[in-house]
């Protein structure tokens, strides 16, 4: 008999999490602010943040 795992959900959407405040770093936006939406969000910010455009940053004085 296979008994289903009980913190399986959790861990997975823990664990989107964090690759979601890794693609929101690389494209150059907060990680921490992505980390906490993607905690409310889940798989909803994974598509926000994909079709979000990257941040470019411009250099002082310009």
């Amino acid at each position: 008999m296979d008994v289903p795992s009980e913190g399986g959900f959790a861990v997975g959407w823990i664990t989107l999490s964090l690759i979601n405040s890794g693609l929101a770093q690389g494209k150059g936006h907060p990680g921490l602010l992505w980390w906490l939406a993607s905690m409310l969000l889940g798989p909803i910010a994974t598509l926000i943040i994909v079709v979000v455009p990257r941040v470019i940053e411009t250099p002082p004085g310009k």
